[in-house]
Formats: C-alpha cells, sequence, structure tokens
C-alpha cells in the first residue's frame, strides 16, 4: 500500500489532536504505571494498577489520578506531531517512487521518529514523573510519620510543585540540561519503541487495505495502532523503567538515587532481581495501545486536511 500523501501542516494537526485525545483517556494509568516503576524494596506502597488508582482516589481525589496532566497536554501535541510527521517524511524520503518500502528502510524511518522526538518527551517527561510521582512519596512520608505530614507546611510544599516552578528550579540551578536529564535514557526507550512500532503497525495496517492502493478501513488502523504499541511498549519497558528512576528527583528515605544508566541497571539487578524491568509493563501496554491505536484512527482519517479545508485559501 502506497503511503498516503498528506501535507505538513495535515500531519501536525493529526498528530497533536490524537495526542490530545489519547492522552486524555489514558493518563492515570499512565500515572499508576510511574508510581509501580519507582517503588522499591521495603517502599512498596500499591500491589496493582487497580490498588493504586483505588488508593490514589481515596488519598488524593479523582482529579489526583490526573497529577502531571496539565504538562502532558501541553506538550504531547508537539510531541506526537514531530513523531508521527518524522515518521511519515522518513518514509517518504526512503521510498523509491511511492512504492512499499523495505523492512529495513521502515526500521530506519522508525528510528528518525524517535530520534527527532526526543527533543520534546524528555522535558516534557522529566516534569510530568515529579508531579505523577508526589502523590506517592506523600503517602509514604504519612506512613513514616503522620505528625510529620499533618505539621503545617507538609501538604502544601507539595501542592507548590507546579510544572512552571520545576521548571524555573531546573532552569536556575542545573541550566537546560536540567530539564533533559535522562536524555540517554530516553533514547534508548524511545528509538528502538519507534524501530518496533512503526514497521509492525504499516506491516498490520497493510493486511487491512481495500484493493493494491486503498486505505484501510479506520477500525483497522485502531487495531494495528493497538497491537504495535502494546508490542512495541512492552519490548522496551526494561528502559522505561530506567528511565523513570534516572528522572524522578524526589524520592523516599529509604530509596535508591541512580547517577547513570549502568548504575541503575546495576543497583536494580543487585537489589530487586531482574523482575524489577518488568514493573508497570502491563499498565504501559494499557496506556500505549489505545494511545497509538486513537493516534493512527485520527492520523488516517484526515482530520487535519479536513479542519485545515476551513481556512481561507489564497489567491496566486
Amino acid at each position: 500500500m502506497a503511503d498516503k500523501q498528506i501535507s505538513l501542516p495535515a500531519k501536525l494537526i493529526n498528530g497533536g489532536i490524537a495526542g490530545l485525545i489519547g492522552v486524555t483517556c489514558v493518563f492515570p494509568i499512565d500515572l499508576a504505571k510511574t508510581r509501580l516503576q519507582n517503588q522499591q524494596n521495603g517502599s512498596r506502597l500499591y500491589t496493582s494498577m487497580s490498588d493504586c488508582l483505588i488508593k490514589t482516589i481515596q488519598s488524593e481525589g479523582y482529579f489526583g489520578m490526573y497529577r502531571g496532566a496539565a504538562v502532558n497536554l501541553t506538550l504531547v501535541t508537539p510531541e506526537k506531531a514531530i513523531k508521527l510527521a518524522a515518521n511519515d517524511f522518513f518514509r517518504q524520503h526512503l521510498s523509491k517512487d511511492g512504492q512499499k518500502l523495505s523492512l529495513l528502510r521502515e526500521m530506519l524511518a522508525g528510528c528518525g521518529a524517535g530520534t527527532c522526538q526526543v527533543i520534546i518527551t524528555t522535558p516534557m517527561e522529566m516534569l510530568k514523573i515529579q508531579l505523577q510521582d508526589a502523590g506517592r512519596i506523600e503517602a509514604q512520608r504519612k506512613l513514616m510519620s503522620q505528625a510529620a505530614v499533618r505539621a503545617p507546611g507538609g501538604p502544601v510544599e507539595l501542592r507548590s510543585h507546579t510544572a512552571m516552578q520545576l521548571t524555573r528550579e531546573l532552569l536556575r540551578s542545573q541550566g537546560i540540561a536540567g530539564l533533559y536529564k535522562g536524555l540517554g535514557a530516553t533514547l534508548l526507550r524511545d528509538v528502538p519503541f519507534s524501530i518496533i512500532y512503526f514497521p509492525l503497525f504499516a506491516n498490520l495496517n497493510s493486511l487491512g487495505g481495500r484493493g493494491a492502493d486503498g486505505p484501510a478501513p479506520f477500525y483497522v488502523s485502531f487495531a494495528s495502532g493497538c497491537i504495535a504499541g502494546s508490542t512495541a511498549a512492552v519490548a522496551v519497558n526494561p528502559v522505561d523503567v530506567i528511565k523513570t528512576r534516572i528522572q524522578t528527583m524526589t524520592r523516599g528515605s529509604q530509596e535508591d538515587t541512580y547517577n547513570g544508566v549502568t548504575e541503575c541497571i546495576r543497583k536494580i539487578l543487585r537489589q530487586e532481581g531482574p523482575s524489577a524491568f518488568l514493573k508497570g509493563a502491563y499498565c504501559r501496554a494499557l496506556v500505549i495501545a489505545p494511545l497509538f491505536g486513537i493516534a493512527q484512527v485520527v492520523y488516517f482519517l484526515g482530520v487535519g486536511e479536513f479542519l485545515l479545508s476551513f481556512l481561507p485559501q489564497q489567491n496566486n
């Protein structure tokens, strides 16, 4: 199936809309993933995704499940736009006369897309993780010392940690590098993810095409996005655990800190065992599957082109 020709503005709009819809639907599961991945032996508060979400609602209210959502909703539009548009760009330039790409070229296009997106992904996830994990740290402190948490200033300190405040503090203390902490781990996660996801999606989606050049029905694109997304998400989950641990700035009193990918791997293996690298894997699959399913439906339905059609056309 030939790649669909879509203008760059339409690609950006499609990616942005898809990201906004997808993140809104799955953000609570993503919050549970972050908190489960950050749990270390001796400081386990949650036994499962459902247990995490129930305890979060009980202690922080319904909107506690959306801590950090504002950061994601703000930055997911450029992130998803860059990811989808970059993959399309590389696919078109690697294609020979519109012919179907070889698997190697599809993987190269995915590699290029994954590399481009980290410009937005790294600072977005850096800020999001701090906000998502704040409730876990607060709950741990309550268990350790009820008096300390109830003292004046305790809860207020956590509430004051907004995305803007965190950004200002990081820029003031560490410069722009503070927002890009964990860049290497993000690359190690997102590049392999895109190398797996985009070729797998393209091949699954082509199975439901209507004829040689006809696009696949929207439900085929949705299912292909879900299957490819969840497969790639589970495959790179060990690196996602490493990235989450490295990017987390505030930790419990008995939790380890990590200075890099190698040290993080070594400490996790020694203290928690290999199974720790699968923490949050099913949550991540549940997040990514509908996120990319929705993204591909929006993208291939051409929502961006539809919206652009309402803009006044310039006459030459």
